[in-house]
């Protein structure tokens, strides 16, 4: 099956857009998605002319690896794309904008579990729902919150309306602020006394209210006052410093805690404290990291919208000097995990230089140090990019000086220097030869044909500019992560995307792209080139007016269906995860009708919408042309009503049509690649199940495993040296010389030279297991169970749970619905000691449940979970 691309929070004013990789995005919610709501004015920190505030953090959490399509999107402002583009640890998130939760929070695990680090009530079944949190004040609510989960107050994160009045009213936080400062003046190190809940429901209170300043009401002096006593206290107990993972879990939501309340200006001493404590002892202890990236994430970036702080700097501005210091001291960790630390402070730096002409004066060489220091292109490429970026916008009257004046051609120029003109598209690249950019660009053109041929336009839509393109291709991910933000100013936690906005005379549409490393089946391997290209073609030729107006009503099935069904139908390629897809008849056709981007993941979003659009032009013609007329003149319902009026009336048809589609009626012509793979240890047995559809056969088999490696045998192995994620591509050839390809993930969890097991998983909830990923050290005595669970994306198709190491015999159960035991499981695996395997096919999604029971006494316990 061919990868695909999730979905997170979408930005105001998109247009559909190019694949990306997944991460929650910082905007407005959408009309489509739910009413959007907007803070005060009053509510938010001063704003610099022509450079919006951006909002308050809020929850940290895992990254989702079920969510990764970005679409397309006006240029971000700067001081937006500036907290977008911010680096934080390895598959974790930070919400920047309200998202309501579209997954239950899973139950409390059962009482007899003990195995938790989030605080005393991390073993008891306390409920959390907002009217627990909404139906207590005083001290009821302050012993409700410190017995809740961690994970359970950053629920709260996400409340809106009355739930965000009944909980978040400043009666409320004054009573929790006050508690936190009762605890902080005796805080131990950790989190033993609940004060890390008391911190995040402050947090999760700030936050909302900046979004929903009517429901909650205002926030005044004697709030500030209370939080700033809480903080001071806490900065004053002698275990804030420590340099233990179980301090930075606490430190961390604390130092984000002072931006929340918009008390930077009063911690900058407590800022350099952090800064210049740091050092390569700390890369030991992933909390502290984050603790020190929350210095630089959250006040230092965001204080410099807040007068007080820019007044506290401009009075003192050795925190600047830390930052440049920090930049130049810890070179070494750029091209590591932890490059992003180095970045921040060199973003951060930048920015704090255009805060008046006292700090400009006291940091400009700090800045032009750092730049000098570094090059545009390599390891060095991210920090100069980041520092460079941010003081040409910030601090412009110094960009001679820096040598940074019309610095996006400059960027341009450095990594995108190859370009080729292509009618009204001009292509700019890193690596295309001039053969591929010839390849490209035939490729474009033969696609203009097939969409009109499509879709039966009448020319483009009146009032629709954007009629050039500027299609940028970058050579890989990483070069498209560090160059293209600042080039075209989109946002990068994506697999590309485009920037344009067709009502804007004056904008000029780009498509952001970057090649794959293995055979995708596109054009000189530019990631999903023609599905990209159909999104431009459709806000040109089908879709009046700009991305917010086209999702005023659900019609994501035809946005993204379209862009997948013209993408395979014109390379004559078979959509295999589609036909999968078609077999399991998950969903019916009016079901993915109401397709959003918030209430569809990427499996219905894509393969269904591939399947809908498919079946509409194959055998309701009629009802696209009457909706696209609808489209093209902005009467969005109009066009939706087409569809929706038809109700439930082809359910029935379209799903008999599934199972002749997933029989072979829906494969294109000509060889398409399928394989089936089985994991054993380092080794993976690859086997070849390829089709020939029509005259031919396949005669040849190339496959690349991920790794540098390759075979052209039909059903090769493959052993790899580290444990990890790879992708395998196969590519066949019939005997006519036509050919196609698919990627396929695959993980092993050792490798031949000792490789190391699966990362550890990211959740900050211990119990939580995530995709390809693991739990170490696990314990429990004899008859004693260890519970955990894992939430499955839609679509999943394996679930493989494993366990090895350690000493003992620790069982392994699994239930779908409920807390697995020795006697509520749905699988098990029983073998003598530690080294269990589960595997689950076809899963649903929703959060499943997994526990390890000792049958005897067991410990040093490695669990992990792939699919």
């Amino acid at each position: 099956m061919r990868l695909r691309i999730p979905l997170p929070t979408l930005m105001a004013g998109v247009v559909a857009g190019c694949a990306a990789t997944a991460t929650l995005l910082p905007v407005p919610a959408l009309a489509a998605s739910g009413p959007a709501s907007h803070p005060s004015a009053s509510a938010r920190p001063a704003a610099d002319a022509g450079s919006a505030a951006p909002g308050p953090l809020g929850a940290f959490r895992a990254a989702d690896p079920s969510e990764d399509l970005a679409p397309a999107a006006k240029p971000l402002p700067p001081a937006l794309l500036g907290q977008v583009v911010m680096g934080q640890p390895a598959g974790t998130t930070v919400q920047t904008a309200p998202r309501p939760a579209d997954r239950k929070t899973p139950p409390a695990r059962p009482g007899s579990a003990s195995r938790s680090a989030t605080g005393p009530a991390a073993a008891g079944a306390q409920s959390c729902t907002p009217a627990d949190f909404g139906g207590r004040s005083g001290a009821d609510l302050v012993s409700f919150v410190e017995g809740s989960t961690p994970d359970c107050v950053s629920t709260l994160f996400n409340v809106t309306g009355t739930d965000a009045g009944g909980i978040f009213k400043e009666a409320k936080m004054l009573t929790v602020a006050n508690a936190f400062q009762n605890l902080a003046a005796g805080y131990t190190g950790d989190n033993s006394t609940g004060i890390l809940q008391l911190v995040l429901f402050m947090r999760a209170g700030w936050y909302v209210q900046s979004y929903n300043a009517d429901a909650v009401g205002p926030y005044d002096a004697a709030l500030t006052s209370a939080s700033r006593a809480g903080l001071d206290a806490f900065f004053a107990s002698r275990h804030w410093t420590d340099v233990t993972d179980n301090n930075g879990t606490v430190l961390n939501e604390v130092l984000v805690l002072t931006d929340s309340a918009n008390l930077q200006g009063s911690y900058l001493g407590v800022y350099k404290q952090v800064l210049n404590s740091y050092d390569n002892s700390y890369n030991a202890f992933p909390k502290m990291l984050k603790s020190v990236n929350a210095v630089l994430s959250a006040p230092l970036w965001r204080g410099n919208w807040n007068p007080d702080f820019v007044k506290a700097v401009s009075a003192d501005p050795a925190i600047g000097t830390a930052l440049g210091t920090f930049a130049l001291n810890h070179k070494d960790l750029l091209g590591t995990a932890n490059s992003y630390l180095d970045v921040n402070a060199g973003n951060d730096l930048g920015r704090m230089a255009g805060d008046g002409p006292a700090v400009e004066a006291a940091l400009k060489d700090q800045v032009k140090a750092v730049l000098d220091a570094v090059r545009i292109t390599g390891v060095t490429g991210p920090l100069y990019v980041h520092t460079a970026y941010q003081a040409n916008t910030f601090d412009p009257g110094q960009c001679s000086y820096y040598g940074i004046c019309d610095l996006p051609a400059k960027l341009t120029a450095a990594v995108l220097p190859n370009q080729l003109v292509c009618d009204n598209r001009t292509i700019q690249t890193e690596a295309l030869s001039p053969a591929d950019l010839a390849a490209v660009c035939a490729s474009l053109r033969g696609e203009d044909t097939f969409f009109h041929a499509m879709v039966k336009d009448n020319g483009p839509i009146p009032g629709q500019y954007d009629k050039t393109l500027t299609l940028a291709v970058f050579a890989n991910q990483a070069d498209y992560l560090t160059y293209s933000w600042a080039i075209f100013r989109n946002s990068t936690d994506n697999g590309g995307q485009t920037v344009m906005d067709p009502t804007d005379p004056n904008d000029q549409a780009v498509c952001v792209m970057y090649q794959k490393s293995w055979n995708d089946g596109f054009t000189a391997n530019v990631w999903n080139l023609n599905h990209e290209y159909t999104h431009y073609l459709d806000n040109i030729y089908d879709m009046k007016g700009d991305f917010s107006t086209e999702v005023s009503v659900p019609d994501i099935w035809w946005i993204e269906g379209v862009a997948e069904y013209e993408s395979y139908a014109y390379r004559g390629t078979t959509d295999t995860q589609a036909m999968s897809e078609a077999a399991k008849h998950t969903y019916t056709l009016s079901t993915i009708f109401q397709n959003t981007y918030r209430n569809s993941d990427s499996v219905r979003t894509y393969p269904w919408g591939y399947l809908a659009v498919r079946y509409m032009f194959e055998k309701h013609p009629a009802d696209i042309t009457a909706m696209l007329g609808h489209f093209r003149t902005g009467d969005y319902q109009g066009g939706y009503a087409v569809y929706n009026n038809v109700g439930t009336g082809y359910d029935a048809d379209f799903d008999a049509w599934l199972d002749s589609c997933a029989g072979g009626a829906c494969y294109a012509a000509g060889p398409t690649a399928l394989f089936d793979q089985a994991v054993n240890g380092a080794t993976v047995t690859l086997t070849g199940k390829s089709v020939q559809t029509g005259p031919g056969r396949i005669t040849a088999w190339h496959w690349t495993f991920g790794d540098g490696g390759s075979s052209d045998q039909q059903n090769p192995t493959h052993t790899y040296a580290s444990a990890g994620t790879y992708t395998v591509a196969l590519t066949v050839t019939d005997d006519t010389g036509r050919t196609a390809s698919t990627p396929a993930p695959v993980t092993v969890t050792t490798g031949s030279g000792g490789g190391t097991t699966l990362p550890t998983c990211a959740d900050p909830r211990t119990d939580a297991l995530g995709r390809n990923c693991s739990r170490s050290g696990l314990s429990a005595t004899a008859g004693h169970l260890d519970y955990l669970y894992v939430y499955l994306p839609a679509g999943t198709s394996t679930l493989k749970i494993d366990t090895s190491g350690g000493t003992g015999t620790a069982y392994l159960y699994y239930n779908a619905d409920t807390w697995a035991s020795p006697s509520a499981f749905t699988t098990s695996s029983t073998n003598p000691g530690t080294t269990q395997s589960i595997t689950v096919t076809n899963p649903t999604a929703g959060y499943r449940y997994i526990s390890l029971y000792a049958n005897t006494d067991f410990s040093g316990v490695t669990v992990s979970t792939q699919f």
